[in-house]
Protein backbone atom coordinates (compact mmCIF):
# COMPACT_ATOMS: atom_id res chain seq x y z
CA UNK A 1 0.00 0.00 0.00
CA UNK A 2 1.27 3.47 -0.93
CA UNK A 3 -0.02 6.99 -0.32
CA UNK A 4 0.67 10.33 -1.97
CA UNK A 5 -0.80 13.73 -1.15
CA UNK A 6 -1.64 15.78 -4.23
CA UNK A 7 -2.64 18.92 -2.31
CA UNK A 8 -3.35 19.70 1.34
CA UNK A 9 -4.67 22.92 2.83
CA UNK A 10 -7.51 25.41 2.74
CA UNK A 11 -7.16 25.92 -1.04
CA UNK A 12 -7.73 22.25 -1.91
CA UNK A 13 -7.21 18.69 -0.69
CA UNK A 14 -6.62 15.44 -2.54
CA UNK A 15 -4.65 12.24 -1.98
CA UNK A 16 -4.27 8.89 -3.68
CA UNK A 17 -3.96 5.44 -2.10
CA UNK A 18 -2.35 2.72 -4.23
CA UNK A 19 -3.12 -0.89 -3.28
CA UNK A 20 -2.05 -3.07 -6.17
CA UNK A 21 -5.06 -3.49 -8.41
CA UNK A 22 -7.25 -1.29 -6.18
CA UNK A 23 -6.38 2.39 -6.20
CA UNK A 24 -8.45 5.04 -4.44
CA UNK A 25 -8.72 8.83 -4.55
CA UNK A 26 -9.48 10.61 -1.29
CA UNK A 27 -11.21 13.98 -1.74
CA UNK A 28 -11.28 16.05 -4.92
CA UNK A 29 -10.50 19.60 -3.92
CA UNK A 30 -8.21 20.11 -6.92
CA UNK A 31 -9.08 20.42 -10.58
CA UNK A 32 -9.47 17.39 -12.83
CA UNK A 33 -6.47 18.53 -14.88
CA UNK A 34 -4.30 18.97 -11.78
CA UNK A 35 -4.98 15.42 -10.63
CA UNK A 36 -4.65 14.04 -14.17
CA UNK A 37 -1.21 15.63 -14.48
CA UNK A 38 -0.12 14.25 -11.11
CA UNK A 39 -1.28 10.75 -12.02
CA UNK A 40 0.52 10.88 -15.37
CA UNK A 41 3.74 11.84 -13.57
CA UNK A 42 3.41 8.48 -11.78
CA UNK A 43 2.47 6.62 -14.99
CA UNK A 44 -1.10 6.26 -13.72
CA UNK A 45 -4.50 6.96 -15.26
CA UNK A 46 -8.03 7.32 -13.91
CA UNK A 47 -8.90 3.95 -15.46
CA UNK A 48 -6.64 2.34 -12.84
CA UNK A 49 -8.72 3.69 -9.94
CA UNK A 50 -11.63 1.95 -8.25
CA UNK A 51 -13.39 4.95 -6.75
CA UNK A 52 -13.19 8.07 -4.63
CA UNK A 53 -13.72 8.57 -0.90
CA UNK A 54 -15.01 11.94 0.35
CA UNK A 55 -14.30 13.19 3.86
CA UNK A 56 -16.93 15.97 3.77
CA UNK A 57 -18.64 18.54 1.58
CA UNK A 58 -16.56 21.69 2.10
CA UNK A 59 -15.35 23.12 -1.20
CA UNK A 60 -11.66 22.64 -0.51
CA UNK A 61 -12.40 18.90 -0.55
CA UNK A 62 -14.89 18.66 -3.46
CA UNK A 63 -14.27 21.59 -5.83
CA UNK A 64 -13.13 19.29 -8.63
CA UNK A 65 -15.67 16.52 -8.03
CA UNK A 66 -18.14 17.53 -10.75
CA UNK A 67 -15.36 17.68 -13.32
CA UNK A 68 -14.02 14.29 -12.21
CA UNK A 69 -17.50 12.79 -12.60
CA UNK A 70 -17.82 14.36 -16.04
CA UNK A 71 -14.50 13.03 -17.34
CA UNK A 72 -14.38 9.57 -15.72
CA UNK A 73 -16.62 6.66 -14.76
CA UNK A 74 -15.55 6.68 -11.12
CA UNK A 75 -18.08 6.29 -8.31
CA UNK A 76 -17.93 8.02 -4.92
CA UNK A 77 -18.19 5.91 -1.75
CA UNK A 78 -20.01 8.06 0.82
CA UNK A 79 -22.32 7.80 3.85
CA UNK A 80 -25.95 8.16 2.78
CA UNK A 81 -26.43 11.26 4.95
CA UNK A 82 -23.62 13.05 3.09
CA UNK A 83 -25.36 12.94 -0.29
CA UNK A 84 -27.65 15.97 0.11
CA UNK A 85 -24.58 18.16 0.55
CA UNK A 86 -22.97 16.70 -2.61
CA UNK A 87 -25.91 16.41 -5.01
CA UNK A 88 -24.91 19.55 -6.93
CA UNK A 89 -21.57 17.88 -7.71
CA UNK A 90 -22.43 14.26 -8.38
CA UNK A 91 -25.58 12.41 -9.51
CA UNK A 92 -27.10 9.76 -7.30
CA UNK A 93 -26.28 7.09 -9.89
CA UNK A 94 -22.56 7.69 -9.34
CA UNK A 95 -22.67 7.17 -5.57
CA UNK A 96 -22.19 4.01 -3.53
CA UNK A 97 -23.65 4.36 -0.04
CA UNK A 98 -21.46 2.83 2.62
CA UNK A 99 -21.71 1.50 6.16
CA UNK A 100 -19.10 2.05 8.86
CA UNK A 101 -17.20 -0.98 7.55
CA UNK A 102 -17.01 -1.76 3.85
CA UNK A 103 -14.72 -3.02 1.12
CA UNK A 104 -13.54 -1.60 -2.17
CA UNK A 105 -12.44 -4.80 -3.86
CA UNK A 106 -9.70 -6.22 -1.58
CA UNK A 107 -9.26 -3.02 0.44
CA UNK A 108 -11.02 -2.83 3.82
CA UNK A 109 -12.20 0.59 4.97
CA UNK A 110 -13.55 1.60 8.37
CA UNK A 111 -15.09 5.03 8.94
CA UNK A 112 -13.97 7.41 11.66
CA UNK A 113 -16.82 9.82 12.35
CA UNK A 114 -15.19 13.22 12.77
CA UNK A 115 -16.37 16.38 14.53
CA UNK A 116 -16.64 19.11 11.90
CA UNK A 117 -19.25 21.59 10.74
CA UNK A 118 -20.25 19.52 7.71
CA UNK A 119 -22.86 16.75 7.36
CA UNK A 120 -21.55 13.23 8.03
CA UNK A 121 -17.89 14.21 7.99
CA UNK A 122 -15.58 11.20 8.21
CA UNK A 123 -12.02 9.95 8.23
CA UNK A 124 -10.81 6.49 7.32
CA UNK A 125 -8.86 3.50 8.55
CA UNK A 126 -7.69 1.70 5.41
CA UNK A 127 -6.38 -1.88 5.50
CA UNK A 128 -4.73 -3.89 2.74
CA UNK A 129 -2.44 -6.92 2.92
CA UNK A 130 -1.73 -6.59 6.66
CA UNK A 131 -0.91 -2.90 6.33
CA UNK A 132 -3.03 -0.16 7.80
CA UNK A 133 -3.19 3.63 7.56
CA UNK A 134 -5.31 6.28 9.23
CA UNK A 135 -6.58 9.31 7.29
CA UNK A 136 -8.10 12.10 9.41
CA UNK A 137 -8.46 15.77 8.48
CA UNK A 138 -10.92 18.51 9.45
CA UNK A 139 -12.07 17.65 12.94
CA UNK A 140 -12.27 19.59 16.18
CA UNK A 141 -11.46 16.54 18.25
CA UNK A 142 -11.32 12.74 17.97
CA UNK A 143 -13.80 10.72 20.00
CA UNK A 144 -12.19 8.21 22.38
CA UNK A 145 -14.08 5.39 20.66
CA UNK A 146 -12.35 6.13 17.38
CA UNK A 147 -9.02 7.00 18.96
CA UNK A 148 -8.93 3.45 20.35
CA UNK A 149 -9.45 2.05 16.85
CA UNK A 150 -6.52 4.12 15.55
CA UNK A 151 -3.82 2.61 17.79
CA UNK A 152 -0.57 1.22 16.31
CA UNK A 153 -1.14 1.71 12.58
CA UNK A 154 1.64 1.78 9.99
CA UNK A 155 0.98 5.34 8.83
CA UNK A 156 -1.05 8.31 10.03
CA UNK A 157 -2.17 11.19 7.85
CA UNK A 158 -3.66 13.65 10.30
CA UNK A 159 -4.30 17.36 10.24
CA UNK A 160 -2.09 19.72 12.21
CA UNK A 161 -4.00 22.81 11.27
CA UNK A 162 -2.91 25.67 13.46
CA UNK A 163 -0.68 27.03 16.16
CA UNK A 164 -3.03 28.33 18.84
CA UNK A 165 -1.03 31.50 19.57
CA UNK A 166 -0.68 32.36 15.88
CA UNK A 167 -4.41 31.81 15.39
CA UNK A 168 -5.51 34.00 18.29
CA UNK A 169 -3.00 36.75 17.45
CA UNK A 170 -3.62 36.48 13.73
CA UNK A 171 -5.81 38.27 11.16
CA UNK A 172 -8.95 36.10 11.32
CA UNK A 173 -12.11 37.79 12.64
CA UNK A 174 -13.19 36.65 16.09
CA UNK A 175 -16.04 34.44 14.85
CA UNK A 176 -13.67 32.53 12.57
CA UNK A 177 -11.06 32.08 15.30
CA UNK A 178 -13.77 30.65 17.55
CA UNK A 179 -14.91 28.30 14.80
CA UNK A 180 -11.38 26.98 14.15
CA UNK A 181 -10.65 26.23 17.82
CA UNK A 182 -14.11 24.79 18.55
CA UNK A 183 -15.08 21.12 18.77
CA UNK A 184 -16.37 21.34 15.17
CA UNK A 185 -13.31 23.10 13.81
CA UNK A 186 -9.73 21.91 13.34
CA UNK A 187 -6.97 20.20 15.30
CA UNK A 188 -4.12 22.35 16.58
CA UNK A 189 -0.48 21.30 16.47
CA UNK A 190 -0.53 20.64 20.22
CA UNK A 191 -3.69 18.53 20.14
CA UNK A 192 -2.52 16.50 17.16
CA UNK A 193 0.86 15.76 18.71
CA UNK A 194 -0.78 14.62 21.96
CA UNK A 195 -3.15 12.32 20.06
CA UNK A 196 -0.25 10.85 18.12
CA UNK A 197 1.74 10.23 21.30
CA UNK A 198 -1.17 8.11 22.54
CA UNK A 199 -1.79 6.08 19.39
CA UNK A 200 1.50 5.42 17.60
CA UNK A 201 3.00 2.00 18.22
CA UNK A 202 5.84 -0.33 17.27
CA UNK A 203 4.56 -0.75 13.72
CA UNK A 204 4.25 2.99 13.07
CA UNK A 205 6.84 4.15 10.56
CA UNK A 206 5.38 7.33 9.03
CA UNK A 207 3.28 10.35 9.97
CA UNK A 208 2.00 12.88 7.44
CA UNK A 209 0.97 16.21 8.95
CA UNK A 210 -1.77 17.66 6.75
CA UNK A 211 -4.03 20.67 6.24
CA UNK A 212 -1.61 23.22 7.73
CA UNK A 213 -3.07 26.73 7.78
CA UNK A 214 -1.20 29.22 5.62
CA UNK A 215 -2.00 32.10 8.00
CA UNK A 216 -2.06 30.40 11.39
CA UNK A 217 0.75 27.84 11.25
CA UNK A 218 4.23 27.07 9.99
CA UNK A 219 5.89 23.78 9.19
CA UNK A 220 8.45 24.52 11.88
CA UNK A 221 5.79 24.95 14.58
CA UNK A 222 3.99 21.76 13.53
CA UNK A 223 7.25 19.80 13.73
CA UNK A 224 8.19 21.43 17.04
CA UNK A 225 4.96 20.18 18.62
CA UNK A 226 5.78 16.63 17.48
CA UNK A 227 9.33 16.94 18.83
CA UNK A 228 8.00 18.06 22.23
CA UNK A 229 6.11 14.75 22.50
CA UNK A 230 9.35 12.84 21.73
CA UNK A 231 7.78 11.09 18.75
CA UNK A 232 10.58 9.42 16.79
CA UNK A 233 9.21 8.32 13.42
CA UNK A 234 9.51 9.70 9.91
CA UNK A 235 7.50 12.94 9.60
CA UNK A 236 6.33 14.40 6.28
CA UNK A 237 4.52 17.72 5.81
CA UNK A 238 1.75 17.66 3.21
CA UNK A 239 1.83 20.92 1.25
CA UNK A 240 -0.76 22.96 -0.57
CA UNK A 241 0.93 23.53 -3.90
CA UNK A 242 3.08 20.46 -4.50
CA UNK A 243 2.71 16.70 -4.57
CA UNK A 244 4.07 14.86 -1.58
CA UNK A 245 6.42 11.91 -1.95
CA UNK A 246 4.93 8.48 -2.55
CA UNK A 247 5.23 6.74 0.80
CA UNK A 248 5.05 2.98 1.04
CA UNK A 249 3.13 1.74 4.03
Amino acid sequence: MKIQTIASGSKGNCSIILCGDTNIIIDMGVSYLTLKKSLEENSLSFEQFSGILITHCHKDHINGLASLVKHTNLHAFIPRDMYDSLKEYIPLSRCEFIDDNFNINDVEVELIHTSHDAPSSVGFIINHNDKSLVYVTDTGYINRKYLAKMVNKDLYLIESNHDEVMLMDGPYPRFLKERVISDIGHLSNTTTSKYLKKIIGPRTKNIILAHLSEKNNTEEKALEAIKEQEIDVNITIARQYENGPIIEV
